[in-house]
């Protein structure tokens, strides 16, 4: 069976950019502006940082991204 690499992606307010961490991929952090461009960004980054580290599976690298945004909502009532 196939392992899973997941990746944690947060978005950075201050920054305004999406930030990618994993602990199933050594190395990895990165950012972009959008989870779009954050995901092709992913998909040639983790097997690089996995063969960087001696780790790069013999089968293509299937990845889950979980991505989290704090929001407020302001109500009207007030």
């Amino acid at each position: 069976m196939q392992k899973i690499y997941f990746i944690r992606a947060e978005w950075d307010d201050s920054a305004q950019v999406w930030v990618a961490t994993s602990d199933d991929v050594p190395g990895l952090v990165t950012e972009a502006d959008t989870i779009e461009t954050l995901s092709l960004k992913l998909e040639r980054m983790v097997p690089d940082l996995l063969e960087a580290n001696g780790c790069l599976p013999d089968y293509d690298v299937p990845f889950e991204i979980l991505a989290r945004k704090f929001s407020v909502a302001h109500s009207a009532v007030n």
